[in-house]
């Protein structure tokens, strides 16, 4: 597969942490949701791109604050 933005073939596969929080200050409150996502990063141009977990996407559509 070849990056999205500049098409080069240089790519790699990393795992990350992610503490998605909920804008605003309406959201304040709200706890944020930690996922670990493979991250997929253009080693040319830096584009990087994750795909979230069903479990973690199930939980996200849950909260309200969305």
């Amino acid at each position: 597969m070849n990056c999205p933005l500049c098409a080069s073939p240089n790519l790699a596969e990393l795992t990350a942490e992610i503490n998605l929080h909920f804008s605003g200050l309406r959201n304040l409150h709200e706890p944020s949701l930690l996922v670990f996502p493979k991250v997929e990063v253009c080693l040319d141009c830096g584009c990087s791109r994750f795909t979230m977990a069903q479990p973690e996407l199930a939980r996200l559509r849950q909260n309200p604050a969305a």
